[in-house]
């Protein structure tokens, strides 16, 4: 069991691509094979949750820096070592990706046929990258794990993708690969910096922490090299105006692929900025921060008005991500306790709720191949069951009190109201917006009559869809009623974080 110990976040980080591996010798081509596939993904990706759990209570809530943490040389020459381990910030978002991995498989039961084994161990080896990439803690290996995730969904959306895979899985891998090349760029710098004053590269953060970048304004190297970074972060969030690639990639990706993609990889923008961006480039962020605050204002507003006029529940989805990722923004740049928790636990809240989304919209294309408002009316009395789950996520995408969407909204405009009562009003008329939408969405599909003969015998959830929708539900209710459990954890990285961007 020590030995686990030990190494407990590497075994996290490179499992689901060791199962990955073991499902080749599976065929997919017979009913059994497919069956045996599907079983083996998912207890493998169950594996790997419990484990996770180790980290939650083992964690020491009291204890600053770095936990869990494992070292070893790897790039001597360039100072770049394999050096993992996790705060209270990285903790929940570990814990988010092994939460929704087995739950987007178990969802993927029987909407996947064609190429079967390729797809479960590209989910498995894209749970790797996320996971990695929340570990790391040495940049260059950040970048190693940042880029790896890029391959694995590129390919869930344009071979299991829509009418129009290849189009958004193009688009999707060019915002993020340039963004990328942006951030690569300043790294060099910054491996070129570390040398230049303490006489030898270095890629820890720690190290790269202790830098002295010169800021005199908007052209000086630490404002540029933060908008270097910013730009790659920017773009996962996604923050407008950088956001165009998210509908079509939403959109055209399978069930499994939107949740992924909504439940964890929109979160690696709002941490980059957490763990990278802020910490390097303290003054250049105090300078741009009103500029972001802004942006992440219109967001709010710009999401919720365009998700009001979808006609496609599942593009209305995609756009409420715009919506609600740009409370994190505003909270990020807000730059105090309050805000910055609430960021954070708005990203864990928007992992559950709107991945919680993306499952009930796939649920209802399984059953009628189309996702057009129009197309249905009333099916809450087909399906009450179904009914009942889709408001309970609906009400906590909408941040209703009492359920996981209220905790980090609260938080973020009481934190940006202390430093911008402008922007934080307009922030709050989303939060009204909000309401509209998704609930006049929910009103349009669930109820009013029946008419479409089509919607007449919709089966009402499975006992699988239960099963995959039991969980989601449930951390609704635990993270809206028991923040705590959460909070606790993270308080002293907040802090720390917070000390670190001082000037």
């Amino acid at each position: 069991m020590s030995l686990v110990t030990e190494h407990l976040l590497t075994l996290i980080v490179f499992l689901p691509t060791v199962f990955a591996i073991l499902l080749l010798p599976f065929s997919d081509q017979d009913e059994s094979g497919r069956k045996g596939l599907k079983i083996a993904a998912l207890v493998s990706s169950l594996a790997v949750f419990a484990l996770s759990l180790l980290l939650y209570t083992g964690f020491d809530s009291a204890a600053p820096g770095f936990q869990f943490n494992e070292r070893h040389g790897w790039i001597p020459a360039f100072g770049i070592t394999y050096w993992i381990g996790i705060d209270g910030i990285s903790l929940f978002l570990i814990l988010l990706t092994t939460f929704l991995t087995p739950i987007v498989i178990l969802s993927s039961w029987n909407a996947i046929e064609r190429k079967l084994k390729a797809y479960l161990a590209l989910l498995l080896v894209l749970e790797t990258g996320m996971i990695g990439a929340f570990v790391a803690l040495d940049v260059f290996l950040f970048y190693i794990f940042w880029e790896a995730m890029l391959v694995p969904m590129y390919f869930l959306i344009g071979v299991w993708g829509g009418k129009e895979r290849i189009y958004a899985s193009m688009k999707f891998f060019l915002f993020t690969l340039v963004g990328s090349l942006l951030m690569l760029v300043a790294i060099f710098y910054l491996l070129a910096a570390h040398k230049e004053q303490f006489g030898g590269y270095s890629a820890a953060i720690t190290d790269l922490y202790k830098l002295k970048i010169a800021f005199d304004g908007f052209l000086s190297p630490q404002t540029l090299l933060f908008l270097a970074f910013a730009a790659s972060f920017a773009i996962k969030v996604p923050m407008f105006p950088l956001h165009t690639w998210l509908p079509d990639a939403h959109v055209q990706a399978p069930t499994a692929g939107s949740v992924i993609l909504a439940g964890v990889l929109l979160k690696f923008g709002g941490y980059g900025f957490i763990r990278f961006a802020f910490p390097v480039f303290p003054a250049a962020v105090q300078y741009v921060a009103p500029a972001f605050m802004a942006l992440g204002a219109i967001a709010i507003v710009y999401g919720a008005w365009v998700s009001m006029v979808q006609p496609d529940i599942k593009k209305l989805v995609a756009y409420s991500s715009v919506s609600h990722m740009g409370f994190v923004i505003l909270g990020l740049f807000s730059l105090n306790t309050y805000a910055v928790t609430g960021s954070i636990y708005q990203m864990l809240s928007h992992g559950v709720s709107t991945g919680g989304l993306f499952l009930i919209v796939g649920m209802i294309y399984e059953r009628r191949h189309t996702r057009e408002i129009a197309d249905f009316g009333g099916i809450s009395r087909a399906m009450p069951l179904f009914a009942t789950v889709f408001m309970i996520v609906t009400l906590s995408s909408v941040a209703l009190p009492g359920t996981n969407g209220f905790i980090g909204e609260f938080l973020i405009l009481l934190g940006s109201f202390q430093v911008s009562r402008l922007w934080t009003v307009i922030a709050g008329t989303g939060v009204i917006f909000g309401a509209v939408y998704m609930l006049w969405m929910f009103q349009r599909v669930m109820f009013g009559p029946l008419a479409n003969e089509e919607n007449k015998a919709l089966p009402d959830l499975s006992l699988r869809e239960l099963a995959v929708m039991a969980p989601i539900v449930a951390a609704v209710f635990v993270m809206g009623i028991f923040p705590n459990l959460f909070l606790a954890k993270m308080e002293v990285s907040v802090r720390q974080f917070l000390t670190q961007i001082k000037v």
